[in-house]
C-alpha cells in the first residue's frame, strides 16, 4: 500500500510538473454539471473547483485510505491550489475529460489535496519525488523508501555542536549572493525573478552590522536597487496595487499575474524597512500601495486577510475563455480612447495618454516579448512597466515633476475605474494563519516605521480575527483553516484543520510586532503562550530543532524539518528570532537555548550553502550579537514617551526589542519581567535604558543620544 501510494505521488507530480510550460484558455461558465463528486462538502476552493470534475476525487481522509485497501488500489496523488494557473491547464487538460475520469476511477483511488490546507502532505510527497539516487530500487520495499526519506530529511545536533560563527556565515551567504546578482536589474537570477524578501531582509541586517565597509554599502545597494526595480516593473500592478508572484524574465517585466498574501505581506515589510534605512518616501509610498491592495481586494469584514487572487479571467463579460493577464493588460489603443485630453502646458498636441503611454513603456503593436507568451495571449497588448524616471518624462514632455506626478495619478485613476468594469479573477477566499500571520506583521511593521495608526489599528483586527476563528481556547492551539461562507460568514470544515509549525510561528512573529507597534501587552501574552505551545507540539527533544508537523498524524510517512529559505522564511529560521524575543520579554532564558540548538542542528548547512537559509543567517547573527531591549519609562500618553518611540521604531536596527515601562507594576511584562521595577523616569521626562540581559545602560533622556545608542 505504501509502495503503492508513493508510487503514484511520483507519477502524479510527474504529470503536474510536465505540464505545457505555456498558458491556455480555460472555458467560460459551464453548463449545469453532471456529475458531482465528494469534493462538493468541502470547503477549500481549490477542491470545490473540481467537484465537478467526472473523476471521483475523495478529500485527504481514511475514506479514500480504505477504499484503496479494499480494493488493493493505487492512490492517485493530486496536490495543488485554486489560484495555480498550471492547475488549472492541468484539469482542462485531463481532470475534465469524461474518458480519462473513466480510466482513473477503474484503476485508482483519487485524492485532491489543497497544498494550502495541507502543507504536510505536500512536503512529504515532494520530498520522495526529489530523491533522485536509485529510484527503481527504492520503490521495491516501503521500508527502504522510509529509511531513505528518514536519511535524507533528517537534520540534527551531531554531539555537542554549537551554532556557527555569525561572521564566517554572514560573510559567505553575502558572497554567494553577491555572485549572483544582476547589477542592471536588481535581483538574484536571470529568469524568472521571485522577489525573494528572505535575501533582501539578509542584506538589511548586513549593512546594518558593515555599515562602514564597502561590503556594507554594497549589501544596501543590491537591497535598495532590488526593491525600486521590482516597484517600477511588471511586476507591480501600477493600477491596481500590489504585487505579482513573479516575474519570467530578467527585467521584472512581465510577470505570473496571481497575487499572493505571503508576498503582499513580507514586501510590506521590506519597503517599510527600505523607508527606514534611507529615509526617501518612494518606499513609504510603495508601502501604502500595498496595504490598500490587502485592505481593498484580499480583506474579509471580520479582519481576515484571503490567500490569493488568481492569474487568469476572463477578458469580458462575454468571453469563452479565460487567458493569463487579462485582468490586467492594455491595448495601445484602449489607452488612447481613456486618455484623450490634452496637457496644459505641455508640447503642442501632447495628450495625457502620449504622456502615460511613454512613461509606462505603451507600444502600439504590445510590448510582451513573443517567447515570454507561446499561446498570444498577450499579443498586442502592454504590460505596464515604468520605464523612465518621472524627471525624464518631465523634460520630455516640457512638464514640471510636479505636474507630472498629478497628470499620471488622474491617468492611473481613470484606468483603475475602466479595469474594474471587466471581469475580475477568481478570489482564494481561503483564510491561514500563517499567512495572515505575515500580513499582520505587514501592517505592523509599517505602522510603526510610518508612524500610521490606522495600519496598526488593521493589524490588532486582524489578530483578533485570528483569536476568534483560528484559534480554540480549549486545547490552547492554532487552527490553520477558515473559509468564507455563501452569506459571508466566517466558516470552518466539519474537522478543523490543527496548525502547522508555520502557523505558530509566522502567527507569535506577528504578535511580537503588534505589541511594538500598539504597546497592547495583551498580545505578548498571547504570543508567548503560542511559544511555549509550539514547544510542545513540534520540538525534537533528541535531535533539536522543530519539525514541521506535530506528532500522530496516522496518514503522514514522516515528520520533517525544512532545510531552504524560499517564498516564505523556513520555519525553523523564524523561531530563532522568535525565541531569543520571547526570552527577552519574559526572562525564560530556556528560549535562548533553543535558539542556540536550532542553529547548531543547521550548522553544518549553514557554513556549507547559508545562501539557501539567508534567513537562519540573519538570525545567526542576532544569536551572537545579544538582542537589545530598548525600555521607554513614561506614559505612553505622553508626549515626551511618544517621541522616544517613535525615535525607536523610525531607526533600522535588526537586533533590537521594544518595550514601555508605564509604571504599572500589576501589568502582564511587570511579573514577567521584575528588574522593570527598578527603572525610572529621570527628572520626571521620559526615559530610555538599552538593556541586555536585563542589565541596563545609564538612563537616556535625549533622544538624539537615543538614536546614536540604537545602532548596532
Amino acid at each position: 500500500m505504501l509502495a503503492a501510494t508513493l508510487r503514484c505521488a511520483r507519477r502524479c507530480t510527474f504529470l503536474m510538473e510536465t505540464a505545457p510550460m505555456a498558458t491556455v484558455g480555460t472555458p467560460g461558465p459551464p453548463s449545469i454539471p453532471r456529475h458531482t463528486n465528494r469534493l462538493i462538502n468541502e470547503k477549500s476552493p481549490y477542491l470545490l473547483q473540481h467537484a465537478h470534475n467526472p473523476v471521483d476525487w475523495y478529500p485527504w481522509g481514511q475514506e479514500a485510505f480504505d477504499k484503496a485497501k479494499t480494493e488493493n488500489k493505487l492512490i492517485f496523488l493530486s496536490v495543488g491550489y485554486s489560484t495555480c494557473h498550471w492547475c488549472h491547464v492541468m484539469e482542462e487538460e485531463s481532470f475534465k475529460s469524461k474518458e480519462i475520469g473513466e480510466i482513473m476511477n477503474e484503476h485508482f483511488v483519487c485524492i485532491k489535496v489543497d497544498r494550502e490546507e495541507r502543507p504536510d502532505v505536500d512536503k512529504v510527497y515532494m520530498t520522495f519525488v526529489q530523491w533522485k539516487e536509485n529510484k527503481d530500487a527504492l520503490l521495491e520495499s516501503s521500508q527502504r523508501i522510509l529509511e531513505a526519506l528518514q536519511h535524507t530529511s533528517e537534520i540534527r545536533v551531531q554531539g555537542q555542536e554549537s551554532p556557527p560563527p555569525a561572521k564566517e556565515v554572514m560573510d559567505t551567504c553575502f558572497q554567494q549572493l553577491s555572485r549572483s546578482y544582476d547589477e542592471d536589474y536588481g535581483g538574484f537570477s536571470k529568469s524568472p525573478k521571485f522577489p525573494t524578501p528572505v535575501n533582501l531582509n539578509f542584506l538589511f541586517t548586513y549593512w546594518a552590522l558593515h555599515r562602514t565597509t564597502p561590503e556594507g554599502a554594497r549589501a544596501l545597494q543590491m537591497a535598495l536597487h532590488t526593491l525600486k526595480m521590482m516597484a517600477h516593473g511588471g511586476i507591480h500592478d501600477h493600477i491596481g496595487q500590489g504585487f505579482h508572484r513573479y516575474s519570467t524574465d530578467q527585467h521584472w517585466h512581465v510577470p505570473h499575474f496571481e497575487k499572493m498574501l505571503y508576498d503582499q505581506g513580507q514586501l510590506a515589510v521590506m519597503y517599510s524597512k527600505a523607508f527606514q534605512i534611507s529615509g526617501d518616501e518612494f518606499f513609504a509610498d510603495v508601502v501604502r500601495d500595498i496595504l490598500l491592495y490587502v485592505s481593498r481586494d484580499l480583506s474579509d469584514q471580520e479582519g481576515g486577510f484571503y490567500s490569493a487572487e488568481d492569474a487568469d479571467s476572463y477578458p469580458t463579460t462575454t468571453s469563452k475563455e479565460k487567458q493569463e493577464g487579462a485582468f490586467c493588460v492594455w491595448a495601445a489603443e484602449e489607452l488612447r480612447a481613456l486618455l484623450p485630453d490634452p496637457v496644459k502646458g505641455a508640447t503642442e498636441g501632447t495628450t495625457l495618454g502620449d504622456v502615460f503611454m511613454h512613461h509606462y513603456g505603451v507600444e502600439e503593436s504590445g510590448n510582451v516579448d513573443p517567447m515570454k507568451d507561446p499561446h498570444q495571449e498577450l499579443k498586442g497588448k502592454n504590460v505596464l512597466i515604468a520605464r523612465c524616471s518621472p524627471e525624464l518624462t518631465a523634460a520630455r514632455f516640457g512638464l514640471e515633476p510636479v505636474q507630472l506626478s498629478a497628470l499620471l495619478q488622474e491617468c492611473r485613476q481613470r484606468l483603475s475605474s475602466a479595469r474594474a468594469q471587466r471581469p475580475r479573477p477568481h478570489l482564494d477566499t481561503k483564510m491561514l494563519a500563517a499567512w495572515n500571520g505575515l500580513m499582520i506583521s505587514g501592517f505592523a511593521q509599517a505602522g510603526a516605521a510610518l508612524s500610521e495608526k490606522g495600519y496598526v489599528s488593521r493589524a490588532a483586527q486582524a489578530a483578533a480575527f485570528l483569536r476568534t476563528h483560528l484559534f480554540d481556547p480549549n486545547s490552547g492551539r492554532l487552527l490553520r483553516s477558515c473559509y468564507r461562507g455563501k452569506d459571508n460568514s466566517v466558516e470552518q470544515s466539519a474537522v478543523p484543520i490543527q496548525g502547522f509549525l508555520e502557523d505558530y510561528v509566522f502567527v507569535i512573529q506577528a504578535l511580537f510586532d503588534l505589541y511594538e507597534a500598539s504597546l497592547e501587552q495583551g498580545w505578548l501574552e498571547w504570543a508567548l503562550h503560542l511559544q511555549h505551545m509550539q514547544d510542545k507540539l513540534f520540538w525534537d527533544a533528541k535531535g533539536f530543532a522543530y519539525f514541521s508537523t506535530e506528532a500522530g498524524d496516522p496518514s503522514l510517512l514522516l515528520r520533517l524539518k525544512d532545510d531552504q529559505d524560499g517564498a516564505e522564511p523556513t520555519p525553523n529560521s523564524i523561531s530563532v528570532t522568535n525565541l531569543l524575543r520571547a526570552a527577552c520579554y519574559s526572562g525564560h532564558m530556556d528560549w535562548v537555548e533553543k535558539a542556540r540548538k536550532i542553529l547548531a542542528a543547521f550548522s553544518e548547512r549553514l557554513q556549507k550553502i547559508p545562501i539557501t537559509l539567508p534567513e537562519m543567517v540573519r538570525a545567526t547573527a542576532v544569536f551572537h550579537h545579544t538582542l537589545k531591549q530598548v525600555v521607554v519609562c513614561g506614559d505612553p500618553q505622553g508626549e515626551d514617551t511618544k517621541e522616544m518611540l517613535h525615535c525607536v521604531r523610525s531607526v533600522f536596527s535588526p537586533n533590537k526589542v521594544l518595550m514601555v515601562a508605564d509604571g504599572d507594576s500589576t501589568g502582564f511584562l511587570y511579573r514577567q519581567l521584575p528588574f522593570l521595577a527598578s527603572l525610572e523616569r529621570k527628572d520626571g521626562k521620559a526615559t530610555a535604558y538599552i538593556c541586555s540581559n536585563f542589565t541596563c545602560s545609564l538612563p537616556v533622556t535625549s533622544v538624539q543620544e537615543l538614536r546614536g545608542m540604537l545602532s548596532p
